[in-house]
């Protein structure tokens, strides 16, 4: 057997993260053992737990042969190639820029695997909780995508079911009273986007979803958003929302301390859940 030296336990970034859950994600999609892949790279189990819960790196010989074990080709190939190199390296950074293509992937392994889940957005609805006609509008919209539409809409719309249906703990959704004021698509957009609401609420007992009023005092969300994830096995990552271009994600408690505080300081200033479903009902029964 090898020694420990390339996937000794390791301080966890998001590079490791994302490519320990993407090779999880790929052996139980090809329908082998943790076992069956440490054997082939002459590690133990454990060891490769550690690579897959993001505590470990893979040199770029072990992680070609698993590739090659799951039968991972082509541009996926390509980019786990990449985010080898990039969780083998030790540079201190601030945030880690995933600018790696096909990005979708990673962002519902890492919502998939958290325990908890915050998520915050100001004058539109978080995409876990947009209804499929609000998705398509809203994608739709942006010309910058228009040549990936349909790829992001399905994505969205897969994501939704997987992290809704995941074990997280808990999933709160905060979002600003205005989200539900800008017109996205058409008005029955809009009505059928506040019916998805509250259907959600009844559906999923994890999942706590509260509106900041107009009138909050002093948010100091407005203008951004967030999203906050705590794991089991794993430390915090956060990152902040973007129009446009790659997400930088954060690893450092420096930086995920303050994001998740940020966030519940926002969500103190929520309606409750009860009054987050009756604006959405009077919303419902305002006239056309």
């Amino acid at each position: 057997m090898k020694g420990g030296s390339h996937v000794g336990q390791a301080r966890q970034t998001v590079e490791r993260l994302q490519l320990g859950l993407a090779l999880q994600r790929l052996r139980t999609k090809a329908g082998r053992s943790q076992q069956e892949a440490a054997d082939l790279i002459g590690r133990s189990a454990p060891r490769l737990s550690q690579v897959e819960n993001g505590k470990g790196a893979l040199d770029s010989a072990e992680l070609t042969r698993l590739l090659d074990f799951y039968g991972v080709q082509g541009e996926e190939r390509a980019t786990l190639l990449e985010l080898g190199k990039a969780s083998r390296r030790r540079q201190p950074r601030a945030g880690y820029v995933d600018a790696l293509p096909n990005s979708f992937p990673r962002l519902m392994d890492l919502l998939s695997a958290a325990r908890r889940i915050s998520w915050y957005e100001c004058g539109i609805i978080p995409g876990l909780v947009q209804a499929k006609s609000y998705v398509e509008a809203a994608i739709g919209a942006n010309t910058a995508v228009r040549s990936e539409a349909a790829e992001r809409i399905a994505f969205r719309l897969e994501m939704q079911q997987q992290v809704l249906t995941s074990t997280a703990e808990q999933i709160n959704i905060v979002f600003t009273e205005d989200s539900l004021l800008h017109v996205v698509g058409d008005d029955s957009v809009m009505r059928r986007q506040a019916l998805h609401l509250l259907e959600l609420m009844e559906q999923h007992s994890t999942l706590n979803i509260r509106i900041v009023p107009m009138g909050a005092v002093n948010n100091p969300g407005n203008g951004g958003g967030l999203i906050a994830l705590e794991f089991l096995k794993a430390e915090p990552v956060t990152f902040a929302s973007t129009i446009y271009g790659p997400s930088t994600y954060y690893d450092q408690a420096s930086f995920t301390e303050p994001m998740r505080q940020l966030f519940e300081q926002i969500q103190d200033l929520a309606y409750n859940v009860q009054d987050t479903r009756a604006a959405l009902i009077d919303l419902l029964g305002a006239p056309d």
